[in-house]
């Protein structure tokens, strides 16, 4: 096939890229048992995390929709790439120099589209760089002085400026050997009369990167007065490029968002640079479009705030920050209306007069910005005093009017606690002392809220039906599936003791096939072990229900709680759960032995009696042996 990667580069990538790192930029996981860790899944909805990570066996498994694979695997699936594209990702990120079938490197007509968009990306966001510094760019280097920003601060952000022309960049790219189409492709030109036209010309450049630090877009302010263009102009619609789904600052503020469980919604570039000068590294914007149900799911896997889930109280915090205007409240209440996806706490600091985080930090300093920060409410609150204040509390009328306006809002909280508490305080606002009128109304709202409305069907989990090949929790097949998770996960200590096991002791028919997967592959005492050994257990599967299912065990924990100091299973449990496994079989092989003797009559067949009699005897005393070292460990 043209254009295959080697064999062994692929090695050499996936050993390159620990899977715990690698996932760890997409979303934050914590500790979840001996060699296990654990994170809200990135393929599907969830509260409660049930997406695992195996670092020592280089697997990840989401028990909740069934996802689950490698690295490479992971890669595939979280931004939609093929393999090869996938690998090349991995590879760019560990340094590795990709060798193909046909020679040392990659010709470039078979590179990955997507790696050659982000390579035109890169080409071009080194171009607006070097730009920065050309006499063309002062208006770029007076705009960001004024705000308070030097050269250096410049280089941290890796601020551009694209100088003015039709054809600049365009020429640039084409003697890169850039085809027009992926310069169109890419969203860095616009369809010309005569061909491909600069996107952005004579403006100042901000990239825009994705949580693995990729350069997948731009956003450029206008400079000159006589630009009859958009003040700011972002990267249209692309492959890499989708808006809903893009954060500025991401990749800069990642760790520390994972860290303080801290998230700062600012409105522009220029707030999220003067926020993280300031002190406040977890300031992210969106890019031309409202904070959405897509940049919810981004931070909450940052996040991952889980741990009190139904309490009412989470430690974690989404602050947004917004102009003191309308269109600023404005924004903040339409982000009231996806609060409650979050499993956290959210919040609004609005500065009295109207200053964003970069006009407060220029003329009032950084640490005004930490204390506008500090100063945050909750989004309850402001929604509701935001409502409140448009009417006249003065008047009776006016109070009923808001106490109208206002109920649905707290009608719609569903913590049940939150909603009393906000309730009270509100008939406190209104000046209402009659707290029972108060929570009349808002039952009155609750109820129209729900009445006349059909409850939508729960979709079931993507490859639910991939997932749910056998019951994990089926009590009576724990055994077989504790033993296969032994043979996968701690082949060593399995070894020889369960290629013993007869494989018509899998009475499951998934279990049975894994377990056939594993003999093919060579035995548990075949002294592979780690990644190759799963490597190799599921390349022997029969189809990829079969390899999910691999997967699954060889991420899910097992029972025992007894786990020694370096995180291994207690040899008796092992020793134990062996030893049951065969047990049931050698029972079920004793039934079958008496129910044929039962059947012979010992006068007319005497030695098949006596041999069927002999082999109870022995199966008896083996059943025996198997209980007794199966009682020990358990």
């Amino acid at each position: 096939m043209a254009g295959r990667i080697r064999e062994e580069d692929i090695k050499r990538v996936r050993d390159a890229s620990p899977i715990a790192d690698v996932i760890g930029e997409y979303l934050q996981l914590r500790p979840a048992g001996a060699d296990n860790l654990r994170g809200l899944c990135p393929f599907h909805e969830e509260r409660t995390p049930s997406f695992y990570v195996r670092p020592s066996r280089g697997v990840f498994y989401c028990f909740g929709c069934a996802q689950g694979g490698d690295v490479i695997a992971f890669v595939m699936k979280h931004d939609h790439l093929t393999f090869v594209e996938a690998v090349e990702r991995l590879a760019g990120r560990a340094g590795i120099q990709l060798r193909y079938e046909e020679g040392s490197a990659a010709p470039r007509s078979q590179q990955s589209y997507r790696t050659r968009l982000l390579e035109a990306h890169k080409v071009a966001h080194e171009y607006f760089m070097e730009h920065l510094a050309t006499p063309e760019a002062a208006p770029a280097r007076e705009f960001l002085a004024e705000r308070g920003f030097d050269a250096q601060v410049a280089e941290h952000f890796q601020l551009g400026y694209a100088p003015a022309g039709w054809e600049n960049l365009v020429r640039h790219l084409r003697a890169r050997r850039f085809t027009d189409k992926e310069i169109l492709d890419s969203g860095l030109a616009s369809p010309g009369r005569h061909g491909p036209m600069d996107r952005f010309r004579g403006r100042l450049i901000w990239p825009i990167k994705d949580l693995a630090g990729d350069v997948i877009g731009f956003g450029a302010r206008r400079l000159d007065e006589h630009d009859t263009g958009p003040k700011y102009l972002n990267t249209p619609e692309t492959p890499l490029y989708k808006k809903s789904q893009v954060l500025y600052g991401i990749e800069l503020a990642k760790r520390e968002i994972a860290r303080r469980q801290q998230a700062v919604i600012v409105e522009g570039y220029t707030d999220v640079m003067a926020c993280h000068l300031a002190g406040v590294p977890t300031a992210i914007a969106t890019c031309g479009t409202a904070f959405g149900t897509e940049h919810i799911k981004i931070l909450r896997r940052l996040i991952h705030d889980d741990a009190e889930l139904g309490s009412g109280i989470s430690r974690a915090q989404i602050i947004f920050t917004f102009d003191g205007d309308e269109a600023g409240r404005k924004a903040a209440e339409r982000a009231f209306a996806e609060d409650q996806r979050f499993v956290n706490q959210t919040y609004v600091a609005i500065e009295p007069n109207g200053m964003d985080p970069c006009e407060l930090r220029q003329h009032k300093g950084d640490a005004a910005v930490r204390e506008l920060i500090a100063q945050r409410v909750p989004l309850y609150e402001f929604a509701l005093r935001s409502t409140v204040d448009q009417y006249d509390l003065d008047t009776a009328e006016g109070q009923i009017a808001a106490l109208d306006a206002a109920a649905p809002i707290v009608a719609s909280i569903k913590d049940w606690s939150l909603r009393q508490r906000y309730a009270v305080r509100l008939s406190g606002w209104l000046g209402l002392p009659d707290e029972k009128l108060v929570l009349r109304r808002i039952g009155q709202q609750g109820r129209q809220g729900r009445g006349g409305r059909r409850a939508a069907p729960r979709p079931e989990p993507p490859g639910q039906g991939a997932l749910f090949l056998v019951d994990p929790n089926d009590p009576k097949l724990f055994l077989e599936r504790e033993a296969l998770k032994l043979a996968l996960q701690y082949p060593a200590h399995t070894g020889p003791e369960f290629d013993e096991i007869e494989p018509e002791a899998f009475v499951a028919e998934p279990y049975a096939k894994v377990r056939h997967a594993i003999a093919e592959a060579g035995g548990a005492s075949s002294g592979v072990a780690g990644e190759a050994w799963l490597e190799r257990v599921r390349e022997h599967a029969p189809d990829d229900q079969v390899r999910s299912l691999v997967t699954e065990l060889a991420v899910e924990p097992l029972r025992d709680q007894r786990p020694n100091g370096a995180g291994e299973p207690d040899p008796r449990y092992v020793t134990a759960i062996l030893a049951r496994v065969q047990e049931r079989h050698v029972s079920r092989r004793i039934a079958e032995v008496k129910s044929r003797l039962q059947r012979v009559n010992p006068t007319e067949r005497p030695d098949e009696h006596n041999r069927l009699f002999g082999e109870l005897i022995a199966l008896e005393q083996y059943r025996r042996g198997l209980l007794e070292r199966g009682i020990e460990g358990l």
